[in-house]
């Protein structure tokens, strides 16, 4: 009876080692996500320059093949701002081809937001972000693509 006491507490030791392993592992990939930041934009270089109405139509061409390309990349994006969405502390531009209703919006990281506040409706600018992709409407008809940390491009 000695041997099987034993033989059971070697095991529950391992599965001790193995538990406590994994939970130290666990929290350590968790601190590392919740804990990760990003580069300032405005510092990375784009690795793709579009005028808007160009990647509006590249995204209606083909979202899917435009998506797997484009996504999370640093894309720079030049054109007139057709609409501004202000908050409290965010803000939110609009490209859109008045044609089809389809637009892009970038959302500012915190650092530009007072920067991002100032442009007005019908400004030329150039804005660099990361795209999160494009998706089509069915409902609406349209393609919309999004990006986010985006920073004015000087």
């Amino acid at each position: 009876m000695s041997d099987s006491n034993s033989v059971k507490k070697s095991h529950i030791r391992k599965i001790l080692i193995i538990g406590i392993t994994l939970l130290i592992v666990c929290a350590g990939a968790a601190w590392y996500i919740f804990t990760n930041s990003f580069s300032d934009t405005s510092r990375e270089k784009a690795d793709y320059t579009f005028n808007a109405l160009d990647l509006i139509k590249e995204f209606q061409q083909d979202d899917k093949a435009s998506n797997k390309k484009y996504a999370e990349q640093i894309i720079t994006v030049n054109g007139s701002v057709t609409e501004i969405e202000q908050a409290d502390t965010t803000v939110n531009i609009k490209m859109a081809d008045t044609s089809t209703g389809s637009y892009i919006i970038f959302a500012f990281q915190q650092q530009d937001v007072v920067n991002a506040k100032k442009i007005k409706q019908g400004d030329s600018i150039s804005i660099k972000g990361s795209c999160s992709g494009g998706v089509y409407s069915d409902i609406l008809s349209t393609e919309f693509i999004t990006f986010k940390r985006c920073s004015i491009n000087q």
